[in-house]
């Protein structure tokens, strides 16, 4: 992990799991990742594309009184001041900021409607190696479901700088706003469903093709909630659960 990334960047992604064993099985199947081992003083198994790290997958501890979910990881140069700030703007520390010894500061949060993320910031002199925007293996998209997306936004905006792409009307479903960290957009945020029982962040994986994706997908015994689907811009998407009920999703140029 590295603190070269600019402020409010996606840096890694971890997966809270009940059966780390199986969850490996699964998306190695699925997407194609492959796995190390970190050397560290707790057994964390870290999801590889082309060789490069991405993430982690490890065991959900009971207590956490949540199911099997995706974490992502966002930049930041002061880790302390940064939490400090996110209460200031009504979200929560779930976890104060801590050191991972020769990794790196961190501290688990949630927004002000109950979206859990991570922010970070690594010890590394450099940058980490970078894949090409869109290679398979990679995370594609971001995407958070709201009670309040608009009032969240502005929580995000002062938290991480993003700021405002392009929005879709998507009918009955209200507006699908992107947002950017940078030039480019990196995410979307839209008004949960009546259905979904809290606010949550979702993880779009870049993969060849959707429907090739979805066949894997449903062999390996994970379970497609919507889809396939072209979104705008021309890609395909497949929202999903995997084996464990850890919710993912799939993005793919292609059908």
């Amino acid at each position: 992990m590295s603190e070269a990334k600019p402020r409010g960047r996606f840096i890694w992604f971890d997966l809270m799991t009940t059966d780390p064993a199986k969850a490996v099985e699964f998306y190695t199947s699925v997407v194609g990742w492959g796995t190390t081992q970190w050397e560290g003083s707790a057994p964390y198994t870290m999801w590889t594309s082309a060789s490069v790290p991405i993430g982690g997958v490890m065991q959900l501890p009971p207590e956490a009184g949540a199911p099997p979910h995706w974490l992502a990881y966002i930049s930041s140069s002061d880790v302390d001041a940064t939490a400090q700030q996110a209460e200031s703007l009504g979200g929560k520390v779930l976890v104060a900021p801590n050191d991972v010894p020769t990794v790196g500061r961190f501290a688990v949060l949630s927004d002000p409607q109950g979206a859990v993320f991570i922010i970070a910031k690594g010890l590394a002199a450099g940058p980490m190696p970078q894949l090409p925007v869109g290679a398979p293996g990679t995370i594609g998209w971001r995407e958070l479901f709201a009670s309040d997306w608009e009032k969240d936004f502005i929580f995000y905006q002062k938290l991480f700088g993003w700021t405002k792409a392009e929005a879709h009307d998507m009918g009955e479903q209200g507006i699908y706003q992107l947002f950017a960290a940078g030039d480019a957009a990196i995410g979307g945020m839209m008004n949960r469903p009546a259905a979904m029982p809290q606010s949550w962040w979702n993880y779009y994986i870049n993969v060849d093709g959707i429907d090739a994706a979805r066949t894997r997908l449903e062999k390996a015994g994970g379970k497609v909630v919507m889809g396939p689907m072209e979104v705008p811009g021309g890609q395909w998407i497949v929202q999903a659960q995997d084996p464990q009920g850890g919710f993912f999703a799939l993005v793919a140029l292609k059908r």
